[in-house]
């Protein structure tokens, strides 16, 4: 597929110098450092660090962190995402008590919780994804858990696997608009993505919050990205993020061009039009920024799908 056919021929070069408002102070306080201690320590990944964050300084003195089970290789190649690819071989039983360890001696206040595509297994990793729930729920009970899955290939029994653990947060990110689906997500589908989050809410109801986020840069528009916003509005979404693409190596999709925040005031205003709960648009956003904010602004069953 002729790439710049679909995200058009004016791209940004890979070492174009960034504007000035994605400056962000490097990761270095005391719990940061014991964080990354600790992960090491406990041979966890985070997708804090896979995916190269530019806030995980921030989002780890705040008593939250993303936590990547399953492993660091995906069966997917997405276009955008710096997540190693191939064939998985991680196969760890004792990963969930291990998570739940790190939780509880970090005393996070919310934890993120999501895995690389692992379309190799029976359930995809449903049945990982519950071992993790449980296990904070058990070592470390005053923290909140959201977990960020996969698209399960559409299959809605290992979904309500996980939403039976009752998440306080479902997430599932759409990551692009429709049209752009062929050249950013190979391998999954813009409404087998959606039908996945309004079965999240028709099967958790009002104690689930349903959530789905965005990037921009990839040569989309104002009103695609207000389209889809109304699709995932009427599949019941009812927290939405929306962040700027940043290209991680010269081998993924470039970037078209950078959002100025005012653009970005603008989608957020539109969302909240639509009636979503929350929205947390800006250049540096991302799926789990904040999250912990989420949880008490959202109010479970207020979602046009809500039992």
């Amino acid at each position: 597929m002729d790439v710049l056919k679909v995200l058009g021929p004016e791209v940004r070069p890979f070492r174009e110098r960034k504007p000035p408002w994605f400056r962000v102070p490097a990761p270095g306080g005391r719990k940061y450092r014991e964080l990354t201690a600790m992960i090491e320590e406990e041979n966890l990944h985070t997708v804090c660090q896979e995916a190269a964050c530019p806030n995980v300084g921030e989002c780890w003195e705040r008593g939250t962190a993303t936590f990547m089970i399953l492993g660091d290789t995906c069966t997917r190649r997405c276009g955008f995402c710096n997540v190693q690819t191939g064939r998985p071989t991680w196969n760890d039983p004792l990963e969930p008590a291990r998570v739940a360890r790190s939780v509880a001696k970090m005393g996070l206040r919310h934890a993120v919780i999501t895995s690389v595509d692992r379309d190799d297994l029976p359930d995809y990793g449903a049945s990982a994804f519950v071992g993790v729930i449980r296990s904070i729920r058990m070592q470390a009970p005053q923290c909140k858990v959201e977990v960020l899955t996969p698209d399960f290939r559409g299959q809605e029994m290992p979904l309500a696997k996980v939403i039976a653990e009752r998440p306080d947060v479902f997430n599932h990110n759409v990551e692009t608009v429709p049209r752009l689906y062929p050249v950013a997500r190979r391998g999954s589908e813009f409404l087998r993505s959606c039908r996945v989050l309004k079965n999240a809410k028709a099967m958790g109801g009002s104690e689930v919050v349903t959530k789905s986020g965005l990037m921009v840069g990839l040569g989309e528009t104002h009103d695609e990205m207000v389209q889809t916003f109304e699709i995932l509005r009427a599949h019941g979404v009812q927290v939405l993020t929306v962040g700027q693409y940043l290209r991680p190596t010269e081998r993924h999709l470039p970037v078209v061009r950078y959002w100025h925040p005012d653009e970005f005031k603008a989608l957020e205003a539109a969302a909240y039009e639509l009636g979503f709960d929350h929205i947390a648009a800006g250049p540096l956003v991302r799926s789990s920024y904040h999250a912990d904010q989420h949880v008490p602004q959202a109010q479970p069953g207020h979602g046009p799908l809500a039992a």
